[in-house]
């Protein structure tokens, strides 16, 4: 079954056909680098890197592009507040960014492009735009001329006439159209600023991500994508700029993911429930922050609260501890693969539904709600007198698959124990043989101290450690 993807350029899921067989070019836009980044800026982090990790389970090379916006009014606002140089400001939150998003388990993206280092290919890509004619040059300013783009609009499905009802020229604008946007700003008195054919300035927000597209992915890639405040006016613009230079299309799917709310209500610092990533790092297991993100569907709006969150952690809790179990009987169990046939047809078919669910527009909540049958199916296999490694091993590497799309690590060295834990479980076992209960009392609190949770049960006895308890 092919991928499915919802394109908000055609408001429909399409099958995923990449320009290349083996490989999918992908653009994600990243932070404006001035501030720690919020809970709604981890969001997309999460949610693209879950899609690049499925695309490569599938067997794409994935290159991965998200960038930085490293120079910016707001960023030269906070230098000035802080008394520091821009460079050194979109440094240390650039920095902040990575940790915040490694912490969450984002992996490293193929490239991290800045906008102070891709200088030139912007100031090449205005001169095409300009000797094209589809924009213009005031007073060291350069705009876009949204209306010399035949399909401006396509995207967020709007006019230009219902686009130009809610534009307005401000007083001392330079602008020939309400609808023309900047692409390069001419710098004010003392600002960081770079030379130009037109001025000293910097660029504008907009044709950033158009050239840092077109240097390390080339003039088409196959997937754009980015939070759903972004389809307008930065992504529209985008699509303008981009195809009015090379006249080729600039991304073949579009994907933006909804909001989060906080308790039920948008966030906003004016509500005081603004909330930055790093302080619920502080607070939450990165992991199940991550697993909390995706237990909704990426393009569905999902509210963020301290309850919805602790029920993630006891889901996860219960998956990780189906998965210890699993490797503390995989020391016992027998290799009997001819025994096994209707476990392992279980597991397929619920591999199966795994890559159902996310063959369709990449569904994480459908996703994870196979995981949980697999860790229920697991949880019955377990409570069997005798069970096979192969049944074992397929068990743990189903779990271990959906964990990995979903960029939750399970550290094998936590599931195992070490020697003299193991020491003590086996001298359990002889005392309680040799009803000497009192000593199997004491080797059960000298192993709860080692935050260990011994479970006895006719099929023996099972553990888990505490910080996994449900």
């Amino acid at each position: 079954m092919a991928i499915m993807i919802y394109n908000s350029l055609t408001h429909d899921k399409e099958p995923f056909k990449p320009m290349d067989a083996e490989k999918v070019r992908m653009y994600v836009c990243g932070p404006t680098v001035y501030n720690y980044i919020h809970i709604g800026n981890a969001r997309p982090a999460i949610v693209f890197d879950t899609v690049r990790r499925y695309l490569e389970y599938k067997g794409y090379d994935v290159d991965y592009v998200l960038n930085f916006t490293d120079v910016d009014d707001k960023i030269i606002n906070a230098a000035n507040e802080l008394n520091e140089p821009v460079p050194d400001v979109a440094n240390r939150f650039i920095d902040a960014y990575l940790a915040d998003v490694g912490s969450l388990g984002v992996k490293k993206a193929t490239y991290n492009p800045r906008v102070t280092e891709t200088m030139d290919d912007i100031i090449h890509f205005i001169s095409n735009l300009i000797s094209k004619g589809y924009a213009y040059e005031v007073d060291g300013d350069v705009y876009f001329k949204p209306r010399s783009f035949e399909d401006y609009g396509k995207l967020s499905h709007q006019s230009i006439d219902e686009l130009r009802s809610g534009a307005r020229i401000q007083v001392g604008d330079k602008k020939e159209d309400p609808l023309d946007f900047a692409l390069w700003k001419r710098a004010k008195d003392d600002e960081i600023a770079w030379d130009s054919p037109w001025s000293q300035g910097r660029p504008g927000w907009h044709i950033e991500c158009s050239a840092m597209a077109k240097k390390y992915l080339g003039e088409t890639i196959d997937i754009h994508a980015g939070g759903q405040d972004l389809t307008f006016p930065h992504h529209e613009n985008e699509i303008a700029q981009s195809e009015a230079m090379t006249e080729k299309t600039f991304a073949n799917y579009w994907m933006h993911n909804g909001y989060i709310n906080i308790d039920n209500e948008k966030m906003s610092k004016s509500l005081g429930n603004f909330v930055l990533t790093k302080d619920i790092i502080a607070q939450h297991d990165p992991q199940v922050i991550r697993f909390f993100m995706l237990s909704v569907h990426y393009r569905n709006p999902i509210n963020f609260t301290e309850e919805l969150l602790k029920g993630a952690k006891n889901s996860l809790d219960r998956v990780k501890n189906a998965y210890t179990n699993l490797e503390h009987r995989s020391r016992s169990s027998m290799d009997l693969s001819g025994k096994s046939d209707m476990w392992l047809e279980k597991i397929s078919h619920l591999n199966t539904q795994f890559e159902t669910a996310m063959d369709d527009d990449f569904n994480t909540a459908n996703a994870i709600s196979v995981l949980f049958e697999l860790t229920k199916e697991a949880n019955v296999y377990l409570e069997q007198k005798q069970t096979t490694s192969n049944v074992i091993r397929a068990f743990q590497e189903s779990i271990k698959n959906v964990l990995g799309v979903l960029g939750i690590q399970i550290d094998i060295e936590q599931t195992l124990l070490d020697d003299d834990v193991e020491a003590l479980l086996e001298e359990r076992v002889e005392a309680r043989k040799n009803r000497d209960y009192r000593r199997a009392d004491d080797i059960r609190d000298t192993l709860k101290q080692k935050n260990i949770i011994l479970e006895d049960t006719p099929q023996g006895t099972r553990w888990k450690r505490a910080d996994h308890e449900s």
